[in-house]
């Protein structure tokens, strides 16, 4: 299965249709783009999606991983875990080293 985040190859072949009604307005912005770019107006319309798709997806992996982190973070402060002797033994080692 091709990785939704991977660019796509110029040698793919391209099996899918999508398609989109725009206004006039929108249209000649589009091709005003994609000239000024000098690509074609479906390379532009694509690249600019999946470009729009790849920034969308990171963006709610970073919020989730964040409201997890979040969650974990409170819930270590809520119900903490007992100090054993490996983590003794880990701040007396960081202490020596550090003369803290």
């Amino acid at each position: 299965m091709p990785n939704p985040l991977s660019k796509p190859g110029r040698n793919r072949v391209r099996a899918e249709r999508l398609e989109a009604r725009v206004t006039a307005e929108q249209k000649h912005l589009i091709e005003h783009a994609a000239a000024l770019q000098g690509r074609t107006v479906t390379d532009f319309v694509l690249s600019s999606v999946q470009d729009a798709a790849r920034r969308a997806i990171e963006e709610h992996q970073r919020i989730e991983l964040s409201l997890r982190d979040s969650q974990a973070f409170v819930a270590a402060l809520l119900d903490p875990q007992p100090v054993n002797e490996r983590l003794r033994d880990t701040v007396r080692r960081y202490r020596d080293l550090t003369g803290a």
